[in-house]
Formats: structure tokens, sequence, C-alpha cells
């Protein structure tokens, strides 16, 4: 006699879980009233944030016309004043989405909320990363780090219902992963939109394992053909053999190729191509912009020797057409043929231990990036001449001083002076006095 199909209610009951009629609708069910306090203070931080923004801008324009000088060089914004202005706009729409989200805990309406909670994560976020380019890293994240730390615990509990159905689809995940790998499909996309499946497990190693790839791949390169011989430590992490750039670079080419990878190899070149300058280039604005760090520069490229290279003139020397074409060819051999020897190579973690083990890297991971900004920030501000006062900036000092960090990050050259942190006519003017006191002293003896 055929076993009767299971249904979804009857799986989740073997797991221990109520089915979806069992449960009462989260609209029936009231808000704590500690959330309801803190949604209030969410409107409240909303409502004096949105008119505060407008008056702010009140004063930029009143300072455009008035002193000009004071933001521009020459015909052109300095650098932190277009940053400062991107700011008030992601100022302007966490304020907005800030009063939303408070209004729908106020209201008991939880999914909506859970909704807006990822807006505030988004903005938080980039907030995070302009914080970091303008003040850098120190007691100015503190508030934004616990607005995130609040607001994602929140995206997740807010709405029990939500939470419910989460669970009921990782109890069918489970159960599908479990069909998979009796057939051999184990992280493939079973839909057939793509080639692996896009989650939190496959993407991590495919960062992971990239990161080490690439190092490889730009030592060698370095070794044979920019300066022949030569051994140089190329690695852009503070511990480990970790280039992040390849690893970001891997996961975006991923996430944009994975329905590619039976197109025709000149959509999946140029795709590879485009993605992969651009992204090299946002890398590259991103660190000098907030540690005057440069660690490749294109600048003087040109095509087959003959004229300037147009993509390098363009962004700077932060990409170029080589580079480019370089991104394009690593896309196309990784959708074709690096990725399925990937999705086999993680496929041999142990199905028991395969996601505590791998929250476990991303934690060391996530450890080990907070380590290397912290270490990043702290070796700029030694650099234009910041005495580290705080604890933290003490135990930089000590164990990764500059001589370290140069040693470790040896393609790497950090210059204050070209950050968007640092007004370099300031510090000209500080490397002048010692100079001038230097020049009175020697004329008096």
């Amino acid at each position: 006699m055929a076993e009767p199909e299971k249904t979804p209610n009857a799986v989740a009951s073997q797991e221990g879980v109520a089915s979806p009629s069992s449960e009462a609708p989260a609209t029936e069910r009231k808000i704590p009233l500690i959330l309801k306090i803190y949604g209030f203070l969410c409107m409240a931080d909303g409502i004096i944030t949105v008119p505060m923004v407008f008056i702010f801008l009140g004063i930029v324009w009143w300072a455009i016309n008035a002193r000009p000088d004071l933001i521009s060089i020459g015909s052109d914004p300095t650098l932190p004043v277009i940053l400062m202005a991107i700011s008030i706009v992601v100022s302007l729409g966490n304020g907005i989405a800030l009063i939303i989200f408070g209004h729908s805990l106020l209201k008991n309406r939880r999914r909506n909320a859970a909704r807006w909670s990822h807006a505030l994560i988004a903005t938080t976020l980039v907030q995070i990363i302009l914080r970091i380019m303008l003040e850098g890293i120190g007691t100015n994240l503190i508030a934004d780090a616990i607005q995130l730390a609040i607001v994602l615990t929140l995206s997740v509990t807010v709405d029990p219902q939500l939470r419910h159905e989460r669970h009921m689809k990782q109890v069918m995940r489970d159960l599908t992963d479990r069909e998979a790998a009796r057939a051999g499909m184990l992280g493939r996309d079973l839909e057939g939109k793509g080639y692996i499946e896009l989650n939190f497990f496959n993407l991590f190693w495919v960062f992971t394992v990239c990161c080490v790839l690439g190092l490889i791949i730009e030592t060698i390169y370095h070794m044979v053909v920019v300066d022949p011989g030569v051994y140089q430590d190329r690695a852009g992490m503070l511990f480990g053999p970790f280039s992040p750039i390849y690893g970001f670079g891997a996961v975006l080419m991923t996430v944009a190729l994975n329905r590619f990878y039976k197109a025709n190899p000149v959509i999946i070149f140029v795709v590879s191509a485009v993605i992969g300058g651009l992204f090299e280039a946002a890398v590259s604005w991103f660190m000098q912009t907030g540690f005057g760090a440069v660690a490749w520069d294109y600048s003087g490229s040109t095509i087959f020797g003959l004229f300037p290279d147009p993509v390098a003139v363009i962004f700077q020397g932060r990409t170029s057409t080589l580079f480019m074409c370089m991104w394009g060819a690593l896309g196309f051999v990784w959708i074709k043929f690096c990725l399925p020897w990937l999705l086999k190579f993680i496929n041999i973690i142990p199905w028991k231990v395969r996601y505590s083990f791998t929250t476990l890297c991303a934690i060391l991971m996530l450890v080990n990036g907070v380590m290397t900004l912290q270490a990043l920030d702290c070796w700029f501000e030694r650099l234009s001449g910041t005495a580290g006062t705080t604890p933290v900036e003490e135990f930089y000092a000590k164990n990764f001083d500059n001589a370290y960090m140069q040693h470790r990050f040896e393609s790497m050259t950090i210059t204050p002076e070209n950050s968007g942190r640092v007004d370099s006519s300031a510090m000209a003017d500080a490397a002048a006095e010692p100079a001038a006191a230097g020049s009175s002293e020697a004329g008096a003896a």
C-alpha cells in the first residue's frame, strides 16, 4: 500500500512545530510595552531628524552663497562636502523610515514593521560606511551600531507569524536538501533558474575560497609580470591568506552570472568585465576616501602603447581596460569551470555540522574584517599625526604598529592628505609650522 503524501503541516508537526492554523494571527496579539516605547522613540527620532536635515540644508545653501570657498576648490566641491551631502540624503531617508517603522510598531502592524526594518538596516549600514569615511572608526559608530543590532533583531522577531513562516521554510529546506543530497543535486538550483542555490552557506564559501584563490593568482601575477622574481605579500586582511576584493567580486559574479551559466561566452565576458571593473573602482575609491589608502593605481596605462587607456582615464586609475578584461575572463572561467568544482568541494563539509561550522567561520571572518578596518584606521591616524589615546588605539599601536602594517600590506600606501577625512591644506600648514620654527631658531643662533 502506498504511503500517503506528507503535507507541510504534517512535516511541521513531526518536527514539533504547530501548523499555521493553530497560531493566532500576529495582528491579534498586542505589541509588548517595551516595543511600543522603542517605536515611540523611533518616531521621535525621525520627527526630529527630518526637519533638522532641512535646517542643515538651509545653512549649507547660505554657506554656498556667502562663503563658497569653504566648500570648494575652484569650481569643484571638496570630497568631504560630497560625502556630507550623501550622508544628509541618507539621514533624511533614515528619518522617514524611522517614523514609518515606529508608527507601525505603535499601531501593531507587525508585518509592515518587519518590512521597514529592512529599509532601516540598509540606511544604517550606509550611515556607518559614510561615518567611517568621514570620521574614522571610534565612538561615533556606537549609536548606529546599537540601532543596527536592534533593528536586525526586530526584523526577525517582531512578526511571530513571519517567524513561523520562516521556520516552516527552514524545515522544508532541510527536507529538500536531504532529497537533493540523495539525488546528487545538493547546493544546485533545483528550479533550473541558475546553477547554484544562492543561500548564505554557498555564498560564504564562495567568498572565502575566492579570497584565497584571488590572493594566489595576484601574487603569481606580480612575481611573473609586474616584478619578475620578487615576492610581495598581497594580502588584504590582517590575518590569514585572504584578499577580500576577490571574495566579494566572486560573490557579485556568482549572483549576477548564476542565470547565465548556459549563456553565450561573449555575454558572460562582458557582464563580468563591467561588474568587476566597477567593483574594483568602487573599492579603490572607498579605501582612498576613508583611509587615504592606495593599493593599486593604473594611471598612465595605455592601449598597446599607442594611446592612453580611456577606462583608466575615466576612473582616475582605479581600474583599466586590461584589468576589466581580466575580470571578464575570470568571470567566464569562474561560472563555467570553477563554480561546479567549488560546489563539489564545499559539499564535502559533513551534513550535521555544515551550518554550525559555517556560522563559526563567518564569525571569525567578520572579526578579521573588523580588526582589519580598525588597524587601517589607527595606522591612518598615526600617519596623520593624531596621537592614540583610547585603549583600542593603544592596542593597535602596540601590536600592529606602522612597521608591521607596512610589512603586512606591502602593496598599500597611505597618504592621509588624499583621504576625505583630512584637509590637505591644513596638513601642509601644520607641516610648515615646525619648519618655520626651525628656521627662526637657526636665524636667532
